[in-house]
């Protein structure tokens, strides 16, 4: 008796541009709502973590899911690639949800204790190292390549409104209902995305973009993993680091991308806090400040959301990282916080810029296959090593002044627009049209 295998549902291959794309816009609703829900975890942890112990306990449980995250996200890649993205995606918010609706329901029921905040965090660090390379590698799997740099302005939007709504929300759950009620509107918002990401359909993956077994490349529906009989996790690891560290435009790309998290993260984060403080800046003057960053930069992704494309992606990303390093070299200057403010604003906007063609180079010149491990990979190096200068930043201003450290981080976070420029392949890179 045989059979015939009848290929999944895909997206329709008629194009229209991302954001008048049905397909697309459940995707972005699913990936907002969890982003949220995100927003409002973390504000619900942090305050039960304050109300169960010491601040430095608090501290140290906020900080323990970035230890499997940082650990475990290269074997995430593989999962996302051997599985298929929208599969992982799915399982991982149906598990983060179901984690944090447990712990709302058991602080319900009985008070915040250390070790069960602490296990919360690890569960949610561990499946966040699966879910992060899986949503990297989703958007090529549901739109065209042509308009995958306008679904990175709508992700940076997303993530841009996540922001703002999200804290929000969980203080006003915190102040309505404890940690308890925190926790449980997480878990709803993150149990509204997987409803959506099962409508959502996917394309199929081109020719060449996926491996057989004796390594040669074959067509495969995009939900489904490679055929991967008699291949094992570890080679298949080795085989996406071989192929990222082979590929001309990626390798450059994702050091270029390193050195500039490198020199951003720590003075836009723990620097700003200490400038502000020395200055007299106050937190609202602080809060302005962040304010104008995050405006730039959600300037920077509408408009690559409304145009899709802008030319020569390489060269303008690499000057983007080059004028955003000028500019956190100029923050510790500034005299006043109206100046701060303007200069945050250019950051914001370069840096928004810079982010989103390099994360739109990332998703078009990397083979969908790959996609997982190539998201890993990144997410590791802005994730994982980039928040390890945020003491070293706080130290080095406590020895050194915040002029000094702010010139250095910007002298390292500009070597990655230099390496950009200087790397002829990567420099001559373009967003498909």
């Amino acid at each position: 008796m045989t059979t015939t295998a009848v290929p999944p549902a895909s997206a329709p291959t008629i194009d229209r541009p991302a954001h008048r794309d049905g397909n697309v816009l459940r995707w972005l609703g699913a990936y907002t709502s969890s982003m949220i829900g995100d927003n409002v975890f973390y504000i619900a942890l942090s305050w039960a973590a304050v109300q169960a112990g010491t601040p430095s306990q608090a501290g140290l449980v906020m900080a323990v899911s970035a230890v499997p995250r940082a650990l475990l996200m290269l074997g995430g890649g593989v999962v996302a690639d051997r599985f298929g993205p929208r599969k992982v995606v799915i399982g991982s918010d149906a598990v983060r949800c179901a984690a944090v609706l447990t712990v709302a329901a058991l602080l319900f029921a009985t008070g915040p204790g250390l070790w069960l905040l602490a296990l919360l965090a690890i569960v949610f660090g561990t499946v966040d190292a699966v879910f992060m390379p899986a949503v990297g590698a989703l958007p090529a799997r549901v739109t065209g390549r042509d308009q995958l740099a306008r679904v990175q302005g709508m992700r940076g939007l997303a993530i841009r409104f996540a922001n703002v709504v999200g804290a929000p929300l969980g203080g006003l759950g915190v102040a309505l209902g404890g940690s308890a009620a925190a926790f449980g509107l997480a878990g709803m918002l993150i149990a509204v995305s997987v409803p959506l990401l099962i409508s959502v359909r996917m394309r199929e993956l081109p020719a060449d973009d996926a491996p057989d077994k004796a390594g040669r490349m074959r067509e495969l529906p995009a939900d489904e993993a490679p055929d991967k009989a008699g291949r094992t996790a570890w080679r298949d690891l080795r085989d996406g680091l071989r192929y990222i560290r082979g590929h001309r435009v990626l390798a450059p790309l994702i050091a270029a991308i390193a050195l500039g998290d490198l020199g951003f993260v720590g003075p836009l984060n723990v620097g700003l806090t200490l400038l502000a403080d020395r200055r007299g800046w106050g937190a609202s003057g602080m809060g302005w400040v962040v304010a104008a960053f995050g405006t730039g930069a959600g300037a920077a992704a509408l408009l690559l959301t409304l145009r899709g494309r802008l030319p020569r992606a390489g060269s303008l990303a690499a000057v983007a990282i080059l004028g955003g390093a000028v500019a956190i070299g100029a923050l510790a200057f500034v005299p006043t916080v109206a100046a701060a403010v303007c200069v945050a604003l250019v950051i914001g906007l370069l840096a928004g810029l810079s982010g989103a063609l390099c994360g739109a180079l990332l998703q078009t010149q990397a083979d969908p296959a790959y996609l997982g491990r190539v998201s890993a990979v990144s997410g590791i190096v802005s994730l994982g090593l980039a928040p390890l200068s945020m003491p070293l930043t706080a130290a080095a201003i406590g020895w050194w002044g915040t002029g000094p450290v702010f010139v250095t981080s910007a002298a390292v976070c500009g070597l990655g627009g230099v390496l950009a420029l200087c790397v002829g392949p990567l420099r001559r890179a373009e967003l498909p049209a």
